[in-house]
């Protein structure tokens, strides 16, 4: 079985961003199993986390770039192509600028660092999606798909510049530790030298040299010397690999290419998104039908006194789900709450009703590593005391769920009448 991997001590980097040309620290840390990649702006208020995934993609021109609620890092997509080859999971980025050291415009510089640091192997196994049937996008000459693969990840490119010293490459690699090390990290970013101008004027490539970018002309690369003969698409190879990341699990497909270029490579992570969760709903309806206890502490932060539900009963996909809360004299709430005449507290009915919503709402592979924080309680009504020997029967029902938000409905049964109901409002919070 395959587990998950993060580094063994902190190791930092100083550089310029190649975009901003701002001279940036980044610090990469260890972090905890099913946490994932999280990159900590250090210089904006507060220490804003951006996490590794699909959900925080930003359409930026030429670069991979990912925001959360105002804060970007831009120029990822080496530093996660790194973390692809190496089968990094779980780690902690902390960074004081917007974009993240170009190095050398490979991933070489990430690979020693990483190296540096020491890979360790977790406890927990790592998520892996296997493609069982062609996923593809296309536009205009430009196509993707990812097909059935015995094996691994293995990526195939074909790119096709109509320049003399660039012309037609092709590229095949499966895709693991020793092969991307050797064959597709020291590969370089590149642009044309008729590009150059334009790219400046709009902003970019502030921070770009002959000594971290391959210049193209006519009669071959300005002022540097090729690493391989096809280092261009293997380059491009590298950017997929950094894009594919962000599906957040381990690919076992073989991926063919044709130009793919950032915004494709999007559109492909977004359609095995969708996949994996018809995959998540089919699996859910038809075999998790309950949870017990430990597979409720796998999902949910909380821990006694403050854990409310003993079990979940019932799952209907990622609609609704049904728990119970068995409510006993020995519950340490009732030491101080009507001691001689004991009643459960309404707001921990409440809070057992989120705990529960929580569980609905987390139970997603695009979930994990993610909290449901309380935002607010509408339509709240308590219409019965709750009192030691009553077994609450929970229910919640998924209404409007977003990215960053969800909505459930929610009440609590004891012998079959409504004791309380509420509409719970969740923001997933990454952890």
């Amino acid at each position: 079985m395959n587990y998950q991997k993060t580094i063994k001590k902190p190791v930092e980097f100083e550089g310029v961003g190649i975009h901003t040309g701002e001279k940036v620290l980044v610090r990469f840390k260890p972090a905890d199993p099913d946490t994932g990649v999280n990159f900590v702006r250090l210089d904006l208020r507060g220490k804003p986390s951006i996490p590794a995934n699909a959900n925080s993609i930003a359409y930026r021109m030429r670069r991979t770039s990912l925001k959360r609620e105002g804060a970007e890092v831009h120029t990822v997509e080496h530093l996660m192509a790194a973390l692809n080859g190496m089968g990094i999971d779980n780690l902690i980025i902390e960074i004081n600028g917007p974009e993240v050291p170009g190095g050398d415009g490979s991933s070489l510089t990430f690979v020693q660092l990483l190296k540096e640091a020491g890979i360790v192997t977790q406890k927990l196994p790592k998520k892996i999606f296997e493609v069982k049937s062609p996923i593809a996008v296309s536009e205009e000459d430009v196509t993707l798909v990812a097909l059935p693969c015995d094996d691994g990840l293995t990526i195939s490119y074909t790119l096709d510049y109509n320049i003399p010293s660039v012309g037609s490459q092709y590229f095949s690699v499966r895709v693991n530790e020793d092969s991307f090390e050797r064959e597709l990290a020291p590969a370089r970013t590149f642009c044309l030298n008729s590009e150059v101008e334009e790219l400046q004027k709009q902003g970019l490539g502030k921070g770009a040299s002959y000594e971290n970018t391959l210049v193209i002309s006519d009669k071959g690369v300005v002022n540097n010397d090729l690493r391989f003969p096809d280092e261009f698409v293997r380059h491009k190879i590298l950017d997929l690999l950094g894009d594919l990341y962000l599906v957040n699990a381990a690919l076992k497909a073989h991926v063919v290419a044709n130009k793919s270029g950032h915004p494709t490579n999007m559109k492909l992570v977004k359609k095995i998104l969708e996949e994996i969760r018809r995959r998540e709903s089919e699996q859910s309806s038809r075999n998790e039908t309950s949870l017990g206890i430990r597979e409720i502490q796998k999902i949910l932060p909380h821990r006694y006194p403050f854990l409310l539900i003993d079990r979940v009963i019932e799952l209907d996909g990622y609609k609704r789900a049904v728990g119970i809360k068995n409510v006993t004299y020995n519950e340490a709430f009732f030491q101080g709450h009507f001691p001689g005449q004991p009643i459960m507290p309404g707001v921990l009915i409440f809070e057992a009703l989120t705990q529960l919503a929580g569980v609905l709402l987390l139970r997603k592979m695009e979930n994990v590593g993610k909290t449901a924080v309380l935002l607010s309680i509408d339509k709240a009504r308590i219409r019965k005391t709750v009192v030691p020997g009553d077994q609450l029967i929970l229910e919640a029902v998924a209404g409007k769920v977003k990215s960053r938000t969800g909505q459930v409905n929610a009440r609590a049964k004891v012998d079959g009448k409504v004791v309380a109901e509420a509409q719970v409002r969740c923001m997933l919070v990454d952890t």
